[in-house]
Order: C-alpha cells, then sequence, then structure tokens
C-alpha cells in the first residue's frame, strides 16, 4: 500500500470561518478528545522503547530528542523540564531542533529538509552507542529527523520514532516505532494541533515513566526536584512534612534546604 499523510487529509469540517466561537471551540475540543483513543493503540510500542531507554541510561547513556518545528520544540520543552522535575543532570536529556537555538521562537526556512545537519547536530554532543535518540516528525518524513536516525543506526545507537501516520519513513529508520494515528487535523494540515499534542502526551508519558524507573520518584511525589523558587520550596517543605510526619515547618523547611532535596533530606536522617 502506498504511503498516505494523513495528517495532510482534509479536515472533517467545512467553512470554519462561518462557525460561531463556541462552535469553533466545542469542534476543536471534540478532535482534541480523541487524541488519548489514538495513543492508547500504541502503548506496547511506547512500553518498549521505555525499557531500552531505562537499559541504556542505567549503562550511562543519555536521551535525545531530535526534530523540526512543533516536534522540535516539543522535545526541547520535555528535555528542559527534566533536570527541575526530578533532578537529574543537565544533559541527560538533550532536545535538538533544526535549525538551531533561533528555531525555538522563529522557522528558520529549509532547515528541516537539510539531510546532513541532524547527524552533525548530534556529533556536537559527542552521541555514542550508551545514547538513545528518538526522531519526532508529526509526518514522518522529515528529511533532518530521517536522515540523523539514518546516521544513529549505522552507528549502533538505538533509536526510536514519534508520528502520527501509519507506515511512515520515519518509522523505517527507527528500532523502536509510534506512530499515534489521530486522523486529519480540525485546520486542514495544521500539526501543532491534534498531532502536537499526540506527541506531548507521549514525550511526557516517555520521560515520566523513564524517570520512575531510574528512581526519582518515590510514591507520587517528586522527591528530587530542584528547589528553584517559592513555590518548589513550599512544596519541598509540606512533602518532608508528610514523609516524617512532623508539624514544625520551619524546621522542615531549615532541614530541606541543608540538604537540597526532599530525598536527600529524608536519606540524612535515616542515616
Amino acid at each position: 500500500m502506498a504511503f498516505k499523510k494523513i495528517t495532510e487529509s482534509t479536515s472533517h469540517y467545512r467553512h470554519l470561518e462561518k462557525m460561531s466561537v463556541l462552535e469553533l471551540l466545542t469542534n476543536i475540543n471534540k478532535e482534541d478528545a480523541t487524541v488519548p483513543a489514538a495513543i492508547e493503540k500504541v502503548i506496547p510500542e511506547i512500553e518498549a522503547l521505555v525499557h531500552a531507554i531505562v537499559d541504556k541510561m542505567l549503562m550511562g547513556g543519555r536521551l535525545f530528542y531530535i526534530g523540526a518545528g512543533t516536534s522540535g520544540r516539543l522535545g526541547i520543552v520535555d528535555a528542559s523540564e527534566c533536570p527541575p522535575t526530578y533532578g537529574v543532570p543537565q544533559g541527560l536529556v538533550i532536545g535538538i531542533i533544526a535549525g538551531g537555538s533561533k528555531a525555538i521562537t522563529e522557522a528558520v526556512e529549509s532547515a528541516e529538509d537539510d539531510t546532513e545537519q541532524g547527524w552533525i547536530d548530534l556529533q556536537q554532543h559527542k552521541i555514542n552507542s550508551t545514547d538513545v535518540v528518538i526522531g519526532i516528525a508529526a509526518s514522518g518524513t522529515t528529511p533532518y529527523v530521517i536522515s540523523a536516525l539514518e546516521k544513529c543506526r549505522e552507528n549502533n545507537i538505538v533509536t526510536g520514532s514519534i508520528c502520527c501516520n501509519p507506515g511512515a519513513p520515519i518509522s523505517q529508520a527507527a528500532d523502536f516505532a509510534i506512530e499515534a494515528v489521530v486522523g486529519p487535523e480540525f485546520v486542514t494540515g495544521s500539526t501543532r494541533m491534534k498531532s502536537g499534542t499526540a506527541q506531548k502526551l507521549v514525550l511526557n508519558m516517555i520521560s515520566t515513566s523513564v524517570m520512575i524507573q531510574l528512581g526519582r520518584v518515590e510514591d507520587n511525589k517528586m522527591v528530587n526536584m530542584q528547589l528553584t523558587n517559592e513555590k518548589i520550596v513550599d512544596r519541598g517543605v509540606k512533602m518532608l512534612m508528610e514523609k516524617l510526619g512532623v508539624s514544625d515547618y520551619e524546621k522542615a523547611k531549615a532541614l530541606l534546604l541543608e540538604k537540597g532535596s526532599v530525598k536527600k533530606a529524608i536519606e540524612s536522617l535515616r542515616s
């Protein structure tokens, strides 16, 4: 069967400009509600990729996300939130976008069509066979991403992919392919909508599951979170008070700030 870009298929809705704001919002929400069901179908594929990432990280490896446009930005968002949320070092999860840092806020013309730069960008991080690279591309056809995954495979680097078209070329370049097929977008071809939502959800699932497997969460608490602002410090103090069964807020806060994390504070009292 010939490859078909469902992400480019015509919207189920016509004459959007004639809809009221309420109709627009209701219909967009109706489409968004279908995304989790599409992801549910590929949970086994996500599970396999998570296991592969955990295995590599336990060997000292890192996780890379690579993409262009919205897909690249979503990878950067997920990667950047891992250190403050789970207390892991900067550089354990890395997001790379076609066009470099400028492309985070602006469109960089033709960057996604470059078939050499993706691998060059990965090499700048001294990528090696202990790492895992996940290519993100809604269409599954982005040359920058696909060529980077192909080079990874040539160098014995484990690869994964996230796209929203079945049988996409990117899937052929990945060891662990995830195809969350969410169907046509509300605005035809606007993959920052349902496709973007699907990619964000899958990325959340991957990084969260990996971090839990690596012991960065206890019970349901972010015990390794970085104490970067008062809101986080307050959350940490309350976690500590609950964990230790104490009521002295200031004493718990002093211990937390001294040790630097909820986990370290608890461990200091156990030792």
